[in-house]
């Protein structure tokens, strides 16, 4: 049993035996990824197709296993299963007495901190929290792209250096998250990610829908100048008919997606208030022009004729002063998207990429 404080890893001459708890798309590849730093993966665990064939590619002749025996064969254990799952698998191994004291217990969910492992801590156990701001393939190309990620990474003040020097190990830059900020972290990391894929998505559909042929071709560069753009001055990088204050095409827009695409519509009155109201804080956005739009985006999303520009029916909302509008529209709809819970295994992570409904990101 390896006892030596984590805090010295960097400086022992053996270095750490790694398993994975949960062969997803994410697991195997920070394990691979430590491998690389001169760590020996020993176990990993997996149940569906996908996940032992994952494990094969990514970690080669290393014995799949259960869960329980992945612990009894690790230094250092990845528990890379649904956030949703983590909590009950944790318990779990404790209540069987699988944890054993002084194993690093390293957990990659960007929702929780290390209190989640706390049954674990109880038993002994080393709890750290390292999760990749990365969307993962599950494929070799993971490992490189791990090369300056940053990891959000909350560990007790004991362990941080030991988790630190585990992230700059697998090529990553760490980022501390305090505990109590790790929802906040990881709903900022959802919005601009996941989300950005759904957007897309539904971009490249509605183009194909109006005849271009390689949508993807026509949105690389639009999209890769608003993305460096807003990274490099954030609001100051909006554009469009929004952030113009152009009621009449907003209107227009809305009238077309309802035509053609009205699974569409919700998303872009969302998205479009949203901007609005930025747009308007920001200075960009005159009021007297924001009046008008946002009195349309009201109308139309309750269903009323739309107004605004271009000689149709004004837009404001009954009731609504004149001059610059105070706050956003009642009635916005807000959407908020749930994580599905998955199997006890462990195996069936939750990432919105996954070409199974089993597989995923952790």
């Amino acid at each position: 049993m390896n006892t030596t404080p984590p805090t010295e890893a960097q400086d022992r001459p053996a270095r750490l035996t790694v398993g994975v708890v949960g062969a997803g798309r994410v697991g195997p590849a920070l394990a691979a990824s430590l491998q690389l730093a001169g760590h020996r993966p020993v176990a990993v665990s997996g149940v569906s197709d996908a996940s032992v064939r994952r494990a094969a590619t990514l970690l080669p002749d290393v014995p799949i296993v259960s869960p329980s025996e992945v612990l009894e064969r690790a230094d250092l254990v990845l528990l890379t299963v649904p956030d949703d799952a983590l909590a009950g698998l944790v318990a779990g191994l404790a209540e069987t007495g699988a944890v054993r004291p002084g194993q690093l217990l390293v957990h990659t969910s960007g929702r929780f901190g290390t209190a989640v492992l706390d049954p674990a801590t109880r038993a002994g156990a080393l709890p750290l929290a390292l999760h990749p701001a990365m969307t993962f393939t599950g494929t070799r190309v993971d490992v490189q792209r791990l090369a300056g990620c940053s990891f959000g990474v909350t560990a007790p003040e004991p362990l941080r250096m030991a988790a630190e020097a585990l992230v700059i190990e697998m090529g990553g830059e760490p980022e501390w998250i305090e505990e109590g900020a790790r929802p906040l972290y990881h709903a900022a990391l959802a919005i601009g990610a996941n989300h950005l894929v759904t957007l897309v998505a539904q971009a490249m559909e509605l183009l194909r829908e109006a005849g271009v042929g390689a949508p993807d071709r026509m949105l690389g560069p639009l999209l890769g100048a608003a993305l460096d753009n807003a990274l490099r001055s954030g609001d100051a990088a909006l554009t469009g008919p929004v952030a113009r204050g152009d009621a009449g095409t907003v209107a227009a827009h809305v009238s077309e997606l309802r035509k053609h695409a009205p699974q569409s519509v919700e998303g872009y009155l969302a998205m479009a208030r949203t901007t609005a109201d930025r747009a308007l804080a920001h200075g960009l956005l005159k009021p007297e022009l924001a009046e008008d739009l946002l009195g349309v985006l009201a109308n139309i999303g309750g269903g009323a004729a739309s107004g605004g520009r271009d000689g149709q029916k004004s837009g404001r909302p009954e009731g609504r002063p004149e001059g610059r509008p105070e706050g956003r529209p009642e009635n916005r709809p807000d959407s908020a998207p749930g994580d599905r819970p998955d199997s006890q295994s462990g195996d069936h992570p939750d990432d919105p990429l996954g070409d199974h409904p089993e597989e995923g990101d952790r």
